[in-house]
């Protein structure tokens, strides 16, 4: 299967505070877009998934 190029749109909690982020990642699918976010946000901060909001994943097209 090929991958996609998503856009994943949320918030994440950074010293106390919820910080929103935008991140393009490419992935199979959107389940598989939704993990490496949680994998990607979660180890360059330290932080759990309790602590990262998914708000939308859309696909992105025309590039």
């Amino acid at each position: 299967m090929e991958n996609q190029t998503f856009e994943v749109v949320g918030a994440c909690m950074i010293n106390k505070e919820w910080r929103p982020y935008r991140k393009v990642v490419a992935a199979p699918n959107e389940n598989q877009a939704r993990e490496r976010i949680f994998t990607e946000i979660g180890s360059k901060h330290r932080l759990k998934r309790s602590y990262i909001t998914i708000e939308s994943v859309n696909v992105v097209t025309g590039e």
